[in-house]
């Protein structure tokens, strides 16, 4: 009995095998897919906070200032990207994301360190991100710390006394969220995410559904032009997306107090673009795919998996290795989970995200069109 059972086995198994290499997309599917994912966890996957961007207002200018400043950059966690010339530019530089720590030398710097005085530093961190801004200020902490000793070491040995309060008096700021609560920063992510899920894997199953239940033929024969037939298959997911997006902002709100600091209209019209774009993918993955399960896999790996990984959603874009990181740029999700940020969270205006919305804006155009060219070529 034993042996007749698995000599039935081998035969199915050939027949697998066989129709796993004719059919080409599946095998390129599951070969391409381990390895995909393997680099992508592998390199995006770092919980480590590096090259955090940084910009420097030093009122002080002072040799003591210049070398208190440097402290940061030593090592591979800050990088200076801008020295400002005044605090009006504070603003514009946080609320853009262009940089996440804002470190103020006050202009009494060097008289109150060499007359073995405290002197304030203030340090403004950009909280959106709690878990990233948490370890940023530890960062921010021991390098004080360190600096401080130095300058208390040097003290004793100029003076030959020993210096009773510390040199620095770090006062950090977090913006945006001061609790540091992590909700704050994913319940925007948890949108970009979500809408991804539910516009293209569900779209790119709808035309794939027609044809394996034999109503295509139906559809071909009748007067629908092919815009008609994407706009007609597409409404329905975004009146599920908006949905969707409403009700994870109303518990956001109830349940972690996450609240809309921005325009709803703006973010209104930012979410519509996004969808659209999302929606031209998943169509476009429709008319290229033949099974509903091919269409799905297809749906996860060019969309649900970068928007996890690739889009800042989770682990900072910062900390990824170069070659990833200009992968990111062609991450639809990566623009809107930006302008989400700047408006749910700091109020900011189109002028802090314009060049996102532009990005998202011609993603939107470019699915629309090339879908729509598909469909009537398929239609055809």
């Amino acid at each position: 009995m034993k042996k007749g059972i698995s000599l039935n086995i081998l035969p199915i198994v050939h027949k697998e095998f066989r129709q796993i290499i004719r059919d080409k997309r599946i095998l390129g599917i599951l070969l391409f897919l381990p390895a995909a994912m393997l680099l992508m966890f592998g390199y995006a996957l770092n919980f480590d906070v590096k090259n955090t961007s940084m910009a420097v207002y030093d009122e002080d200018q002072s040799s003591d200032s210049r070398d208190f400043i440097q402290q940061f950059f030593t090592s591979d966690y800050f990088l200076k990207v801008r020295t400002l010339s005044s605090k009006a530019e504070i603003n514009n530089l946080l609320d853009g994301e262009h940089v996440r720590v804002v470190l103020v030398v006050p202009s009494e710097f060097s008289k109150d360190i060499q007359q073995g005085k405290s002197t304030n530093v203030q340090i403004i961190v950009d909280g959106a991100n709690s878990n990233a801004a948490a370890t940023v200020l530890g960062y921010i902490n021991a390098i004080i710390q360190q600096y401080s000793l130095k300058v208390m070491a040097e003290s004793f040995m100029r003076i030959g006394g020993r210096q009773v309060t510390m040199p620095i008096d770090f006062q950090p700021r977090v913006w945006y969220n001061p609790e540091l609560k992590s909700a704050k920063f994913l319940v925007p992510g948890l949108i970009a995410f979500i809408l991804m899920i539910t516009t293209v894997i569900s779209t790119a199953l709808a035309v794939v559904r027609e044809r394996e239940l034999g109503t295509m033929e139906q559809i071909m024969v009748s007067p629908i032009r092919p815009i008609e037939l994407i706009l007609g298959k597409t409404i329905p997911y975004v009146v599920i997306s908006l949905f969707a997006t409403i009700t994870i902002l109303l518990f956001g709100y109830i349940l972690f107090d996450v609240s809309i600091k921005g325009s709803i209209f703006l973010l209104s019209v930012i979410t519509l673009i996004f969808l659209f774009g999302g929606l031209g993918l998943g169509m476009l993955i429709s008319t290229i795919v033949e099974t509903q399960q091919l269409a799905f896999m297809v749906a996860v790996i060019v969309s649900m998996l970068p928007t996890f990984i690739l889009s800042g959603f989770v682990f900072p874009i910062r900390n990824m290795p170069v070659f990833i990181q200009v992968i990111t740029y062609i991450i639809p999700a990566r623009y809107f989970l930006s302008a989400l940020r700047a408006v749910i969270l700091k109020g900011a205006g189109l002028s802090a995200f314009w060049d996102d919305a532009i990005f998202l804006t011609i993603y939107a155009a470019v699915m629309i069109v090339v879908s729509s060219l598909r469909m009537r070529k398929f239609l055809a």
